[in-house]
């Protein structure tokens, strides 16, 4: 974060270090020195995943026309294209401002405290780009998701004397088995749910009287935040016809809304530029996506921010071997210089 403040901070641009509520989540926000007001906004994380089994993660590799290492494709590659492309804008008298965000891989705290700091800032965003990485498609929607966790608390006993207790692991597993069933549904109205952690027990010889399982939900645009605690609900009364003494708490740990990208006004045009720029680098056509995962372009739009979603990629993501394809990445910078200009001049 301190590099890229540094060299944001002498290529013409004013910079503002926003912290999340959590400890070590900084974000950067960085706007043309030549002041602030209306103009767009790039957006992109700069955290990762972890590195187990990747020796020197952050030290990247280039083979070909790839850049190999840890966040090379997610979504630093993307990043960089953004930096250099809001620079060339502010050198040539174009307004563009950035967000480069922390903890998107976990719970979006960074972009959602910058964007809380955007009046302070004076920042009055016209869109928001997310950087993504897209293979240089634009996304025509992102799925939400939704996080519940459901604690079971049963009624120890000695396992030799089983019927004398309440075996809340019996009542998880019924559950998971149960939500299997019901998810069915769901994947057929283009959402997604399943469980995704359990655990239950304290030791061999007792009967468990406490599990908690943790249920995941991928929403569509259709569907609101509260969903998952409707769908959870349901799948409890199917287990209780067969298990009548099941005592089950839900508590919802995370809501991310859905999004779309709009079907007209300043993101739907600027991606539509961006497309006939990226063609014009010798990249494309590219076909419009809907996205089954999440990204923060719906945080964005949520506060109001038109916002769209294209970035380069490579592959493995997440994964030991990520990588990003230098040729998009050239092209992506090349498209999106260009754009920010055509942008600034129609209106």
């Amino acid at each position: 974060m301190a590099h890229l403040g540094e060299r944001l901070s002498r290529n013409g641009f004013q910079t503002e270090i926003v912290e999340a509520a959590v400890a070590e989540r900084p974000s950067l926000v960085a706007w043309p020195r030549s002041g602030t007001g209306a103009m767009p906004m790039l957006n992109g994380h700069v955290d990762t995943v972890g590195v187990d089994g990747m020796p020197d993660a952050f030290t990247p590799r280039v083979e070909g026309d790839r850049l190999l290492g840890r966040g090379a494709c997610d979504m630093l590659g993307g990043v960089a294209g953004m930096v250099v492309a809001a620079e060339y804008a502010v050198t040539h008298g174009v307004p563009a401002a950035l967000a480069l965000v922390s903890d998107e891989e976990d719970r979006s705290l960074g972009s959602e405290a910058v964007i809380a700091a955007l009046p302070s800032l004076g920042l009055r965003p016209t869109l928001c780009l997310v950087g993504e990485p897209t293979w240089l498609a634009p996304a025509a929607s992102l799925r939400g998701y939704a996080v519940a966790d459901v604690t079971f608390t049963g009624r120890a006993s000695h396992t030799s004397l089983a019927g004398e207790g309440v075996n809340a692991l019996t009542h998880l597993a019924a559950v998971v088995m149960a939500a299997e069933e019901y998810a069915v549904g769901v994947r057929d109205r283009g959402g997604e749910l399943l469980a995704s952690v359990a655990t239950a027990g304290r030791a061999p010889f007792t009967v468990p009287d406490r599990a908690e399982l943790t249920i995941e939900r991928r929403t569509v645009p259709r569907e609101g935040l509260d969903v998952i605690s409707s769908d959870v609900e349901q799948i409890l009364a199917r287990v209780r016809g067969s298990y009548p003494d099941l005592d089950a708490d839900i508590a919802v740990r995370i809501t991310r809304p859905p999004w779309r990208l709009q079907s007209q006004g300043p993101a739907r045009d600027f991606a539509e530029r961006l497309e006939a720029e990226l063609v014009a680098a010798g990249t494309g056509p590219h076909t419009a996506f809907d996205a089954p995962y999440w990204m923060e372009a719906a945080l964005w739009e949520a506060a109001g921010i038109p916002s769209l979603v294209c970035g380069p990629a490579g592959g493995g993501l997440h994964a030991v071997d990520e990588w990003v394809d230098l040729g998009q990445l050239r092209a992506y910078t090349t498209a999106l210089a260009a754009t920010l200009a055509a942008t600034a001049s129609a209106i």
